[in-house]
């Protein structure tokens, strides 16, 4: 391994520690304060991968950034920043970055971003047909494919169109059950793809389908070869709702928790745009009762209906109490203003259990809802019965992973994760 690394930075501490990590690693590495020597270096030395930093005494960060791309559209840049926005973040993607991170940098992020832009050039290398990476500095868009959801016999064709984004944009935040900075990529996909997950940096690919569920403790996992996608549901909930049917995430490991609840997730598609599409959704129509569950102190069900609803019933001790909510999807607007701002919620009496089992260590006081003995600790309540309506939430999210999205009504009873899970591959076993 002796790839040649360019990093860019005004701080000569970041220069010299990046310089110690990556040299660690095996690559060589060559560094500059400079956007303007940065080009000049990139256009003689022809660097694999690009540090790039968002502040420079010269040229702007993206400007700089503008410069390698027009030298070398297939560049591998990486922008740095540590003090920079999700705008800044989405802009330099859009530009062509090929990742985004914020400092401080850690070993592991920064090991981890420089293979993956190193394994994305060589599949453009291998797809262009041209030899070993060595031999070649041409470099093409890999040709990426994805399984579309399994067709079942219970699936019918809309008048409504299928939906994707307008633009690729990148989403930061923290993991909520991981407590680790994270972030995620979303990109638009071709109709009849469907919803798919790519972990950074090893780049493994898994559908948003109940076939890749491994955990439902707390929050649903997709696993695959080794590596874990965390808390997908929260982003399902507000895909389902909104009618987006092709996207492609790519993510570090966990999901940013954003505010605890599935409206930061909406905002931000509805900022970026979404697109119809050629082609007619498909909706899995419910055609029977299916039921999972004691049927008398905790119960699921499904069964047929003209329409999307879930009722749910949540009994916890006080403060909580009773609650129960009836949700009718009527479009995303309903969903919105019913259902989309209820966050997440965890008792101060688990949390001792809960950081026992590595999770909830992302739980801040602006992230999730903490509930005491007596009284709500750390927020003020969005709605009275914020915390079934979060049920739902989750529920919307978690049965998005029969890969359509749903008709059929939902009636729940002190239910969680894995009985959303337990009872589509219900439904599954029945109509394979």
């Amino acid at each position: 391994m002796n790839e040649l690394i360019l990093i860019v930075d005004d701080e000569q501490g970041i220069l010299t520690t990046l310089s110690q990590i990556l040299g660690d690693e095996g690559f060589r590495t060559v560094t500059t304060t400079s956007g303007e020597e940065a080009l000049h270096l990139y256009r003689e030395q022809r660097p694999d991968v690009v540090f790039l930093d968002i502040w420079l005494p010269d040229w702007d960060g993206l400007e700089t950034l503008q410069a390698v791309r027009d030298l070398d559209p297939n560049a591998m840049v990486i922008m740095m920043s540590g003090h920079g926005t999700s705008e800044t973040a989405v802009k330099s993607i859009k530009m062509g970055a090929h990742d985004y991170l914020e400092k401080p940098l850690s070993y592991d992020r920064t090991v981890g971003a420089v293979k993956d832009a190193l394994k994305a050039r060589q599949a453009r290398i291998e797809a262009a047909g041209e030899g070993v990476l060595e031999e070649s500095r041409e470099r093409i868009e890999p040709v990426m494919s994805f399984k579309p959801p399994p067709e079942l016999p219970l699936l019918e064709a809309t008048d409504r169109p299928q939906r994707t984004i307008r633009d690729a944009s990148v989403i930061y935040g923290l993991g909520l059950h991981s407590g680790g900075r994270t972030g995620m990529v979303i990109q638009p996909l071709p109709p009849d793809t469907g919803i798919h997950f790519i972990t950074l940096p090893r780049g493994i690919t898994m559908p948003a389908h109940v076939s890749s569920v491994a955990e439902t403790d707390y929050a649903t996992t997709l696993t695959r070869d080794g590596e874990s996608i965390r808390t997908v549901e929260h982003l399902l909930s507000a895909l389902h709702a909104c009618g987006i049917t092709n996207l492609l995430v790519k993510v570090h490991g966990e999901i940013p928790v954003v505010d605890g609840s599935a409206l930061g997730f909406l905002e931000h598609l509805e900022e970026v745009g979404m697109v119809d599409q050629d082609a007619p959704v498909k909706e899995l129509v419910i055609d029977r009762r299916y039921e999972v569950g004691d049927g008398r102190d905790k119960s699921l069900v499904i069964e047929p209906a003209d329409v999307f609803s879930v009722s749910y019933l949540l009994r916890y001790p006080p403060p909580i109490g009773e609650q129960f909510y009836d949700f009718v999807f009527t479009d995303c607007e309903s969903y919105r203003e019913e259902i989309a701002p209820a966050r997440t919620f965890g008792f101060m009496r688990d949390l001792k259990m809960i950081n026992e089992l590595g999770l909830g260590t992302g739980g801040r006081l602006d992230n999730f809802i903490l509930v005491g003995e007596d009284n709500v600790i750390n927020t003020d309540l969005r709605f009275p019965d914020e915390f079934v309506r979060h049920k739902i939430l989750d529920i919307i999210g978690d049965l998005y992973m029969l890969g359509y999205p749903v008709r059929g009504k939902v009636t729940a009873k002190l239910t969680g994760h894995r009985d959303n899970i337990e009872i589509q591959r219900q439904i599954l076993a029945a109509n394979s």
